[in-house]
């Protein structure tokens, strides 16, 4: 229960995350640097978990998210963004993703949720 799939445009932001998460344990079995990209590795490889950014090229992290959850409503999805105006998080949320996390990020957050996540999973 610990296959994490990445989601954000920013290299350097999946290589932070992707450090964070094989720290706790978890897996990173692919990245995508746009939400289209995004749901077709979501549709590939099944993760137990998605972290997504908001702002990508092509096709935004919310639609992502709708698409995502209309293919999957189990589908677990976290939200890591620097986009924090209660109008995103709301429509995040509403999309369907289970929690917020605002950049700049601070590891022990990070870490905490999705080891939270993980535990919530397994029961």
């Amino acid at each position: 229960m610990k296959r994490v799939l990445v989601v954000d445009d920013a290299e350097f932001m999946r290589l932070a995350l992707k450090s964070i998460l094989q720290n706790c344990g978890f897996e990173i079995i692919g990245e995508a640097d746009t939400g289209i990209k995004a749901v077709k590795l979501y549709n590939l490889l099944k993760p137990d978990i998605v972290t997504m950014d908001l702002t990508m090229p092509e096709l935004g992290g919310v639609e992502a998210i709708k698409i995502i959850k209309s293919i999957d409503e189990n589908a677990k999805i976290i939200v890591i963004s620097s986009l924090s105006h209660e109008i995103q998080v709301k429509e995040a949320m509403l999309a369907g993703a289970i929690s917020f996390i605002v950049k700049p990020f601070r590891e022990d957050i990070v870490s905490k949720q999705l080891l939270n996540i993980e535990r919530n999973i397994r029961k």
